[in-house]
């Protein structure tokens, strides 16, 4: 009976355990998010050539969006709609402050991506810079990004990129705030944007 007893407070130990490193898995990236700026830190390169870091986002309340520039439907359509959110919320262009992150440094350049961008809009600013250092900037934002052959019979030929689409919030000390979907309602995407500057 004793030997009983004690395996059975061993099994809820054990239990206990596994709950509360669940638990922590589960809280601890919401708390992170919150209680510090989001993503990691990195030195990439902005559409004009000029070094940029993780402090491009401070400062101002901050809309990222992670795209690329031979994106047929998604991110020219979320370009073109940040433009007029933007617009919209922040008229003189003094409160926020928007950017669009390549997820295919190798086919985007700065200088082809910010061609790119300032064709859409001059609100939003441009980010690439050398593969290597752009995908882990990507992966520490923890943004999906995967190429995607267009023919599986040719892996080394053209492709497309796969990738999340939503716009990511941010606060002025670089804190992630929330998302804006992709086919967000227009009215509720400048509700969130004005939610934002407001704090």
């Amino acid at each position: 009976m004793k030997t009983l007893r004690i395996i059975l407070w061993a099994a809820v130990a054990v239990v206990a355990a596994i709950l509360g490193w669940f638990t922590y898995a589960v809280t601890s990236p919401k708390s992170e998010l919150a209680s510090g700026p989001f993503g990691v830190p990195f030195t990439l390169v902005s559409q004009t050539g000029q070094p940029i870091t993780e402090k491009a986002f401070t400062g101002k309340p901050t809309a990222l969006f992670f795209g690329f520039t031979h994106c047929p439907e998604v991110c020219p359509t979320t370009l073109f709609e940040m433009n007029g959110w933007l617009e919209k919320v922040d008229p003189e262009g003094n409160k926020l402050q928007a950017y669009f992150i390549s997820v295919d440094p190798e086919r985007d350049t700065p200088e082809i991506l910010g061609q790119y961008v300032s064709n859409v809009s001059k609100r939003v600013t441009g980010i690439s810079g050398p593969p290597a250092d752009v995908l882990e900037m990507v992966k520490g934002f923890r943004v999906y990004a995967k190429k995607i052959p267009l023919d599986e019979s040719k892996p080394d030929g053209d492709y497309t990129m796969d990738h999340t689409a939503s716009v990511f919030l941010l606060d002025s000390e670089g804190r992630f705030k929330g998302t804006i979907a992709y086919g967000e309602n227009p009215d509720v995407a400048v509700k969130k944007l004005e939610n934002l500057l407001k704090g």
